[in-house]
This record gives C-alpha cells, sequence and structure tokens, in this order.
C-alpha cells in the first residue's frame, strides 16, 4: 500500500519568501526547507514535520485541553485554515491561532478549553505568547544543528 505524498506545514502566513526572516511565521520551517520543500523526499519531509511537531506539541499542551480533534478540524475548515492530517491535533490548533487568533471569541466552539494558568490572557496575547516561544525554539535548533546559518 503506498502512502500519499507528504503535505506542506504551509498555512499561508510565508514569511521567509515575503521579509526574509530564516524561520517562517506561520509554518516553522526554515528558510531553506521552505525553499527547498519540493525537492525533499517524503522521509525528509516527515523529519521536517517531527521537527516542528516535537517543538509545538508542549508548547500547546502546556496551554490548552484539546477535548474534541475531530471538533477542532470542523472549527479550522469553517475559517478556512489548513488542516494537515499528518500534523498532529496541536498544530492544527497552533496555525488557528496563528491565522484567526483575532477573529476568535470563544475556543470551545472548536473542542478547546484554555489551562487555568493562561486563562486570564485574551487570546490574541496568548498567541503572542506561544508564538514567541516557538519561534526561541525554532532558533535554538537552528543554531545547534545548523551553525552555518547563523549569523
Amino acid at each position: 500500500m503506498t502512502q500519499a505524498p507528504v503535505k506542506t506545514p504551509c498555512i499561508g502566513i510565508c514569511s521567509t519568501t515575503s521579509v526574509g526572516d530564516p524561520i517562517c511565521r506561520g509554518c516553522k520551517r526554515f528558510a531553506f526547507e521552505v525553499i527547498d520543500w519540493n525537492a525533499y523526499s517524503d522521509d525528509e519531509k516527515r523529519a521536517v514535520l517531527q521537527r516542528i511537531e516535537a517543538l509545538v506539541q508542549p508548547i500547546v499542551d502546556d496551554r490548552f485541553i484539546i477535548r474534541s480533534a475531530q471538533t477542532l478540524a470542523a472549527g479550522l475548515k469553517r475559517q478556512a485554515v489548513p488542516c494537515n492530517p499528518d500534523l498532529s491535533p496541536a498544530s492544527w490548533l497552533h496555525s488557528l491561532l496563528k491565522k484567526r487568533h483575532r477573529q476568535i471569541q470563544d475556543l470551545s466552539g472548536y473542542g478547546v478549553e484554555i489551562r487555568q494558568p493562561w486563562r486570564h490572557l485574551s487570546l490574541p496575547e496568548l498567541a503572542e505568547d506561544m508564538d514567541v516561544q516557538l519561534l526561541r525554539l525554532c532558533e535554538a535548533h537552528r543554531i545547534r544543528y545548523f551553525p552555518e546559518l547563523s549569523s
């Protein structure tokens, strides 16, 4: 049985090609990964996705409880946010908040609850805090594993 091709994690907020960022503000791939994505083998693409998942998952899990992945997927569809089935619901939630945090008032309709220690933050503040933490981790990974790309 043949596996389906690995989908891009792109959510339509590419800052590597439009702004020249070393790490995409949307999907958190490195610039060279965005540029070379179509030349990667499926195994290479999966390795990129696994790295991003390993960084996103604990940040999302610390702040949210995903009560229903199905409800979350339906919410992403309603909001026209890509929902890559190869990624975890935590990554879906990160994408949703990255793209639509200003349009959403209540996450319960998405099958998601904010954990108690984070409820004092507005959704835009929470999304920004998550993104800052994730970008820090991505930058640390880039410096450690790709020092030749750091300046």
